[in-house]
């Protein structure tokens, strides 16, 4: 989840909900495979965001409906307005919770890397990797459905996943500027390594006879290889 560009995302809110990341950082992770963050809605309004993302993941968003969403939980279709206007702002939900995830795992690995740049570029593509292991299907269809989303829902989404392209682009400045980066084109740099972690959300399992850690280990010395 890293490219395209946009304005930029509130900053009290950032920091009020990078705040909130840190402070869980001491906690049990996330299972891998799980379908949504600790931090979304709980309750009803979960289980509308889990069932929607279950089956825009299988089917697509346009080939879902409200009554298919319902239907998989029991409900009447008028059931979902209590909670959400609309079967596209349940995908927004998904697409910005996706978004704000990765973004954020991005900023705690940052702030906990050490001061080389060969250190930071290799622990944010680490926690890129990793975000793409333990949310697959969320991060599938963030990826997949974002131009689903109308201009409005996804200017600020947009907004976010150039907050996630900065972090790379200014390690990559910063590491070309002490001599530790060759003179490689960054915006072509963090294409790579962004499409290299998206990929893992399609082919990686625990079925496939390696762990999560060691794919992101080694996406990360990719990394470094890439730019040194």
């Amino acid at each position: 989840m890293i490219s395209e560009s946009a304005s930029t995302v509130d900053g009290d809110r950032d920091v009020a909900r990078l705040a909130r990341v840190t402070a869980r950082a001491g906690t049990a992770p996330a299972a891998t495979g799980s379908l949504l963050p600790p931090g979304a809605d709980e309750g009803a309004r979960r289980r509308f965001l889990e069932t929607a993302l279950q089956l825009f993941g299988e089917r697509g968003f346009h080939a879902v409906s409200v009554r298919d969403i319902t239907g998989a939980m029991g409900l009447q279709a008028s059931s979902l307005y209590a909670h959400v206007p609309s079967k596209q702002h349940l995908l927004g939900e998904l697409i910005r919770l996706g978004h704000e995830e990765h973004r954020d795992a991005l900023r705690l690995a940052l702030l906990e890397a050490g001061s080389e740049p060969e250190e930071q570029i290799g622990a944010l593509t680490r926690a890129h990797v990793q975000v793409h292991a333990t949310y697959p299907l969320l991060t599938r269809v963030c990826n997949r459905e974002l131009g689903s989303l109308p201009e409005d829902q996804r200017a600020p989404i947009l907004a976010i996943r150039l907050d996630a392209e900065r972090l790379f682009l200014d390690v990559i400045a910063r590491g070309q500027r002490l001599g530790a980066f060759a003179d490689t084109d960054p915006t072509l740099a963090v294409a790579a390594i962004g499409a290299m972690g998206m990929r893992v959300a399609e082919w990686w399992s625990p079925d496939v006879g390696m762990t999560a850690e060691h794919v992101a280990d080694t996406y990360a010395s990719f990394a470094v290889k890439l730019l040194t």
